[in-house]
């Protein structure tokens, strides 16, 4: 096979798929990821793998709401500024301690904001309704307000329940949930772990970021991006540098990258050159191809001979798409490749950018735990602020910058916009889709857009 022609003919038969049902099918083909246990300081910002429960009644015995005394509400039913009751104070109980005696009638034990409320009483009366007294030589306090049964007692069991769920799978854990699962005891959480993301670059272009530019030459800014855009969003990014324009090379790289990796993400050689070395890989797992659906795996092998053992890749591999109907990306591909999705982005910053959005940062938080629903790009709706006219045949993903004008959200094209153009990127903050059709849209449309 001669691997300088590998695509043929098949690059022009790529069936383009709408871009929601792509990602519906990255989606469906991802399962939740590894598990693992982390310390409670870490775990703010993860999903959780595990229910987690109260380990115990919350409170866990009947405390004070705030500095005064704790009193029988009866001993104080006829007192007022004019006519306070006057209670001997008993002891006195800091949080943290238990009161050496007894409310008992006639009494008073001085409390502390968080303390456990002594037996015998069933309120509290809060410090600024009180005066100190000497009754006897004794010290005492005079109360100069009414107490109500259960006034400022937090009860034993009043927020959680002994085993009631507080969190469960899933849920996305935010400081709050720290201070909770500490109070319960979880000195380490069970949370789905960060995924490893391999980054690879296809393409003899590209040199190292750091390499002098050469005639024909640019340096690899992609897998940079990628690579923060993966950490931005949870993963760990693991950058296997650069492959050249072979299919043995970049099918060797693959299957490296799937022995130490959870996803794996390439940028470039998706599109229809004849050098364009992942299409090239990924059109003998298209369904559709001659040698037929069960072939299709074998296929992909064998263009791996000349750098790789034969049969080395995986007899399971499948492919999901291998071009979307969107505008710029649309030779994005995707496969899975013995349960792992591999997504082959475009080599054009903005373009890969893009499909990063659409494709890469949902199937990021599904295998961190979040349901398909909530993985989803969030959309919402907002007020065109400039036209963009340009027609398309396939829906277009316009870079904006996103404000608040008069209380309604607007969506402001940014210049710069065509796939291969970087300069907008670092502004944009929403994704403008276009549908597709010959007009576009003009300053005023209602249009949906996707925040990034």
């Amino acid at each position: 096979m001669n691997e300088g022609t590998l695509q043929g003919e098949a690059r022009f038969r790529r069936r383009a798929i709408k871009v929601d049902e792509a990602m519906r099918l990255v989606m469906e083909a991802l399962e939740l990821g590894r598990q693992e246990s982390v310390p409670l300081w870490e775990a703010a910002g993860r999903r959780l793998a595990e229910a987690v429960s109260a380990t115990t009644d919350w409170p866990p015995f009947a405390r004070s709401g705030m500095d005064g005394f704790a009193v029988r509400s009866a001993d104080t039913a006829l007192a007022s500024p004019g006519a306070p009751a006057t209670l001997r104070i008993a002891a006195t109980v800091a949080a943290g301690a238990l009161a050496s005696a007894d409310v008992a009638p006639g009494t008073a034990v001085r409390i502390m904001t968080g303390g456990a409320v002594p037996p015998g009483a069933d309120a509290v009366v809060m410090l600024e309704q009180t005066t100190d007294a000497v009754v006897d030589g004794q010290p005492a306090v005079l109360v100069k307000r009414t107490a109500e049964p259960g006034q400022n007692i937090a009860p034993r069991g009043e927020e959680f329940r002994c085993g009631s769920v507080f969190a469960g799978p899933g849920e996305l854990l935010r400081p709050g949930h720290a201070a909770l699962l500490g109070t319960f005891g979880y000195a380490h959480v069970p949370v789905y772990a960060r995924p490893r993301v391999a980054v690879l670059a296809t393409g003899a272009e590209l040199l190292p970021v750091e390499a002098p530019l050469a005639p024909g030459r640019i340096r690899d800014s992609n897998s940079a991006m990628v690579a923060a855009l993966v950490a931005q969003h949870g993963g760990v990014p693991v950058l296997l540098g650069r492959v050249p324009d072979e299919p043995g090379a970049a099918a060797q790289a693959i299957v490296d990258a799937l022995q130490q990796c959870d996803l794996i993400i390439t940028t470039g050689g998706v599109s229809v050159g004849d050098y364009d070395v992942m299409a090239s890989l990924l059109s003998f797992l298209a369904t559709d191809h001659p040698a037929g659906k069960e072939a299709s795996a074998a296929s992909f092998a064998s263009a791996a001979q000349t750098a790789a053992k034969p049969g080395l890749l995986p007899q399971d591999s499948r492919l999901l798409f291998n071009k979307a109907a969107m505008r710029p990306g649309a030779p994005t591909s995707a496969a899975v490749l013995s349960g792992k999705l591999l997504l082959a982005l475009s080599g054009n910053p903005g373009a890969c950018f893009v499909g990063f959005e659409l494709f890469a940062k949902p199937a990021l938080q599904r295998l961190q735990g979040a349901t398909p629903e909530q993985a989803m790009p969030k959309q919402v709706t907002a007020q065109l602020a400039g036209s963009f006219t340009k027609g398309s045949p396939h829906e277009r993903f316009v870079r904006a910058r996103l404000y608040t004008e008069n209380a309604v959200l607007c969506a402001a094209p940014l210049g710069f916009g065509k796939s291969s153009m970087m300069a907008s990127i670092p502004e944009a903050d929403g994704l403008i889709r276009i549908k597709a059709g010959s007009e576009g849209a003009v300053e005023g449309d209602i249009v949906d857009v996707i925040v990034l």
